[in-house]
């Protein structure tokens, strides 16, 4: 009886974990971080974002009017005092770093921004936690093309080398060496009882679903395309991505709070969240998915002048076995739920409600043996 009274207990704070937490997301006002701001808002966490403006317009913060549901604050993760001053302020107990430069593209153009944001804007952070008790957890959300990527077709473990031939992929590999050292130097998992606080990196990338707006991006770009009937240009038609509905890596990020939350020894690590490495798919398979369901799309295949990893695979195994996160999606419902959302966003409906359903329709599924 008392071992049945425990398991209920457990269940009943494991689903209430996030009632009253008080969070910060970085990055908030893009795509990924609004999908989770979104999501802790609905599990009734107090949550503060921090992030530049609106990147995009239209932009998902804007059309689910995320500021009316959370406390929202524009600043620059590379000012260190702004940013210190809001830990301060707000005292959050978790903390999801996701303000970054997120496209390989841009990295070119303006390499500068792009490693004084992932790179110092990650050391601000991790700076900022020597004076601010009052945070617990910290999971700082890199990229899948962090690893070395030599184009063998083999999944990419946690275990294996960081690196990057382009400067985007180069920064995040270096924000994850960053978090490492910070972890080990200042904040070392083996003496958490007198740090108190848990340090993780979590690794996914291509994310996909409805509110993406960024330039470069494979479906924005297709979106865009059929919103204003014009050609869309791809490049890489034949590269590999591990491709997932965005509430797939953002279920992994809740999850490992809450285990660095309780056992800040044990999962103070870095973890990837991908599908199973079998199930990746070309750039190509997209496309014919976006053709088939709007005939007027146009597409126009050109070489790409800039050198990109044809394959990209993650082994995630770790984090099925010790977090027991699993995508739940597989590549054709992920497709079909972002095409959902932006029907829906052209037909007017109310987008705010539609994530939310989403969102809603996600945490009510079991895992499907397609996924596993």
């Amino acid at each position: 009886m008392d071992f049945w009274k425990s398991r209920l207990e457990n269940l009943e704070i494991k689903k209430n974990f996030w009632n009253g937490k008080k969070v910060l997301v970085t990055g908030h006002s893009g795509f990924k971080g609004g999908w989770l701001s979104l999501w802790l808002n609905q599990l009734k966490a107090k949550v503060v974002g921090y992030s530049l403006s609106v990147p995009t317009s239209p932009s998902f913060f804007e059309t689910i009017k995320l500021d009316q549901k959370i406390t929202s604050i524009f600043g620059d993760i590379r000012d260190f005092d702004s940013l210190q001053n809001v830990i301060s302020k707000h005292k959050p107990e978790i903390i999801f770093h996701l303000a970054a430069q997120s496209l390989v593209l841009p990295s070119y153009e303006f390499p500068y921004d792009t490693y004084s944001t992932n790179v110092m804007g990650t050391m601000n952070l991790l700076e900022s936690l020597k004076k601010n008790p009052s945070v617990k957890v910290v999971v700082n959300v890199t990229s899948d093309k962090c690893y070395e990527n030599k184009d063998l077709s083999i999944p990419f473990k946690e275990t294996d080398p960081l690196g990057g031939n382009d400067l985007y992929s180069s920064s995040k590999a270096c924000s994850e060496i960053l978090t490492h050292s910070y972890r080990t130097s200042f904040f070392d998992p083996k003496k958490i009882d007198k740090n108190f606080v848990s340090i993780a990196t979590a690794r996914s990338g291509n994310v996909i679903g409805g509110g993406d707006w960024s330039n470069n991006r494979i479906i924005p770009d297709l979106i865009r395309g059929i919103q204003h009937q014009k050609m869309v240009i791809i490049r890489n038609p034949a590269s590999e991505r591990p491709w997932q509905f965005v509430l797939d890596p953002l279920s992994g990020y809740l999850q490992l709070a809450e285990k660095l939350w309780y056992d800040g020894k044990k999962y103070s690590e870095s973890w990837n969240f991908g599908p199973i490495s079998n199930k990746t798919k070309p750039v190509s398979y997209l496309i014919s998915k976006f053709t088939d369901e709007w005939n007027e799309l146009e597409i126009k295949l050109e070489k790409n002048s800039i050198k990109e990893s044809k394959y990209l695979k993650l082994n995630c195994d770790k984090s099925r076995k010790q977090l027991g996160w699993k995508t739940k999606l597989n590549l054709d419902q992920t497709i079909e739920w972002t095409i959902e959302w932006y029907k829906s966003f052209f037909e007017g409906k109310n987008m705010d409600i539609v994530s939310q359903n989403q969102i809603n329709k996600f945490s009510k599924l079991n895992y499907g043996d397609d996924v596993i």
